[in-house]
């Protein structure tokens, strides 16, 4: 992508407050399965714009959260509210790099990025004992797929579904502790902002602005259209040898 498409992108993108589907209900579950302690370490991985930081904090309200992300955007974004926490650390970093060693790893929406079974197996080395790493992914919830979900995503090959995810989980040497599918109001919390972006940027937009606003509104209109196809699956797992 050019440097004006990206400058588009985080046009739309600055100062939304999430980047992805999700809700302070799904950290809070998620720290209930792995029986999270009160002084977790916590790897907030592709943090995004610090979206679950708060929700994370309070499920470890004696831990740390380590949070990351290679866009400086968000890391800045991140910083405003958080830079002065003493239990967070932000930094513009490649979640391929994490070390740890952590009690939980979270990321949502991104280990596509590097891919379930090849994400889980390089995170292996920064988890403390007992550690569990909770992860969302986009995924088919049904053999009724339409073929607008199909050619929307079409750029993701490697998208399976509930059972494929259960089947890279267990091939990087995890076991899956437990699933959910994120709710219909995780979806709305990202997309409603996104939603009153675009309206106030329609006008007057360059013709790099237009696509990424049309790439927005077709996403959200995919899934709002789709919803039973497809969705994000929580997941949280922990290594076999544990």
């Amino acid at each position: 992508m050019s440097d004006a498409y990206w400058d588009a992108f985080f046009a739309l993108h600055r100062d939304l407050p999430r980047e992805g589907p999700g809700q302070a209900q799904d950290v809070e579950w998620a720290a209930g399965i792995a029986g999270l302690a009160a002084d977790a370490r916590i790897c907030d991985a592709a943090c995004g714009p610090g979206a679950d930081i708060s929700a994370l904090l309070k499920a470890a309200p004696r831990g740390h959260v380590t949070a990351m992300d290679k866009a400086p955007q968000f890391v800045a974004q991140a910083h405003s509210m958080f830079g002065d926490h003493p239990q967070v650390s932000l930094s513009v970093s490649d979640m391929e790099d994490i070390t740890g060693p952590f009690d939980m790893i979270w990321c949502a929406g991104a280990l596509y990025f590097m891919g379930i079974q090849e994400g889980l197996t390089t995170w292996r080395k920064a988890l403390a004992p007992g550690g569990v790493i909770a992860f969302s992914e986009v995924c088919w919830f049904s053999d009724a797929r339409p073929k607008a979900a199909v050619d929307f995503w079409q750029e993701y090959p490697a998208m399976t579904d509930v059972a494929g995810i259960a089947r890279h989980v267990e091939a990087a040497g995890y076991r899956t502790l437990a699933t959910r599918k994120l709710s219909d109001k995780a979806w709305e919390d990202y997309f409603a902002p996104l939603d009153r972006r675009i309206a106030n940027l329609r006008t007057g937009a360059t013709a790099d602005l237009a696509q990424v606003l049309d790439e927005a509104e077709t996403e959200a209109a995919c899934w709002r259209a789709h919803r039973d196809a497809f969705g994000y699956l929580l997941s949280v797992v922990r290594p076999d040898d544990v």
